[in-house]
């Protein structure tokens, strides 16, 4: 017998009958003897619809009154997926984060968790009944309902998982696990029986979407195993954990993540003194625009080179930004590139293993892909190129370090 919390986002709950099917699952486990918390969205669709009216009545709206109203997503979903249970004979309680007593700071629209009381779940699963709590929400100390922002259902899943000591956090969507990238674009791409929290970490942060990053960074936290599996398929899914996989066929690299929102800025000709780096990111950043790879080149003249990348939306602002700076340094010119894409090799495997890099910029250069910045951490590697080589940049890797499925060429050769 275990405590499972399982989270369901909004395509898994998008319909009645979805809803329907959930409950099944979750009898399932019910039935198994294991006791079962769900954590589930506002059904797929739901708060985009709220946040347009909510935008027809007001341009931008009162962040206090967006948290009173897109909370009710999630209410519908509670309750009808209890329904369901108790129409199989399966015994469930809904709850609202503010009813679990989901305690957060006052931060409306982005809340961040600072507590959860987990007696009352603990007093419903004694009594044998499956507690259905709603994702993306909590209360604050004063009593306003808060939301938690973007992937907050998750976040609240990992939470609960963790207050109360859950033996896993399971989170359901319409993919299998993680892939060693996204089987969009390589079709042989392989499901990863299990993968570190380091490296899901390291693959959220750098484009795949598969989990988002707080929830993966509060599991890591609080040491909560975490499994993603399907909703609409069988299968064990990818259990992400702090242990590092010892089989030793393991790749050396558990995934490639790419991005193409990204957009590159140079400030060319700044003086070289100390401190100018500072004199041209600081200014972005106190801007509240995330800054990602910087590279400083010192220039022949005695000048400095620095390009560094930003997410592509916040590039025009950015770039004004700049040219005030670049001014007042009397800098040569400000260039923005649009046009760019990044992609990342992420493994635990780096550490102990030479030459990935070298491999990596061979393979790229076998493809004729000119490779523009560079950034490496202990377990990642990206490259910033232009964007119309990504895909080819992606595949050529991925086939070049053999992180395919073997079994996909053995299957599509039978067919």
């Amino acid at each position: 017998m275990a405590l499972i919390v399982q989270k369901y986002g909004g395509t898994s709950v998008g319909t009645v009958e979805r809803i329907e099917a959930v409950a099944d699952k979750v009898a399932g486990f019910r039935d198994n003897g294991d006791d079962v918390v769900v954590v589930v969205s506002a059904m797929s669709g739901e708060t985009n619809r709220l946040i347009a009216m909510a935008q027809e009545i007001m341009e931008l709206p009162t962040p206090r009154e967006m948290d009173v109203l897109l909370s009710t997503g999630e209410q519908v979903t509670i309750a009808l997926l209890s329904m369901a249970l108790e129409q199989r004979g399966c015994c469930a309680r809904s709850f609202t984060g503010g009813q679990v007593r989901v305690l957060t700071d006052g931060s409306h629209t982005r809340a961040r968790i600072r507590e959860i009381d987990s007696s009352k779940i603990h007093g419903q699963l004694e009594q044998g009944n499956v507690v259905v709590v709603a994702g993306f929400q909590g209360v604050s100390e004063d009593g306003h309902i808060t939301t938690l922002g973007r992937g907050g259902s998750d976040t609240t899943a990992v939470a609960l998982a963790a207050a109360l000591e859950a033996d896993e956090c399971q989170i359901y969507t319409d993919v299998k696990g993680v892939y060693t990238t996204d089987p969009r674009m390589v079709a042989d791409a392989r499901l990863l029986a299990h993968i570190t929290f380091e490296e899901m970490l390291e693959l959220a942060s750098l484009g795949a979407k598969v989990l988002q990053i707080r929830a993966v960074e509060f599991a890591g936290k609080y040491k909560v195993p975490l499994r993603v599996l399907s909703s609409f398929e069988e299968g064990a899914g990818t259990l992400i954990s702090l242990e590092e996989n010892t089989d030793m066929e393991t790749p050396t690299i558990a995934g490639i993540a790419f991005e193409r929102d990204e957009a590159k800025l140079t400030v060319a000709g700044v003086p070289d003194i100390p401190g100018i780096a500072y004199e041209v990111i600081g200014p972005v950043s106190d801007a509240g625009i995330e800054v990602d790879v910087i590279v400083q080149n010192a220039a022949a003249d005695g000048t400095n080179d620095i390009t560094f990348t930003v997410k592509r939306s916040e590039a025009e602002r950015t770039k004004a930004i700049v040219e005030t700076v670049a001014t007042r340094l009397k800098a040569a010119k400000v260039v923005l590139d649009k046009k760019i894409g990044k992609v990342s090799l992420v493994g635990v495997g780096m550490r102990s293993h030479a030459g990935i890099a070298a491999k990596m910029f061979k393979v790229l250069a076998d493809e004729s892909i000119n490779i523009q910045l560079i950034t490496t951490s202990e377990i990642k590697i990206s490259v910033v190129i232009e964007e119309k080589y990504l895909e080819l940049a992606v595949r050529a890797l991925h086939s070049g370090f053999d992180l395919g499925d073997a079994n996909y060429e053995e299957e599509n050769t039978k067919n």
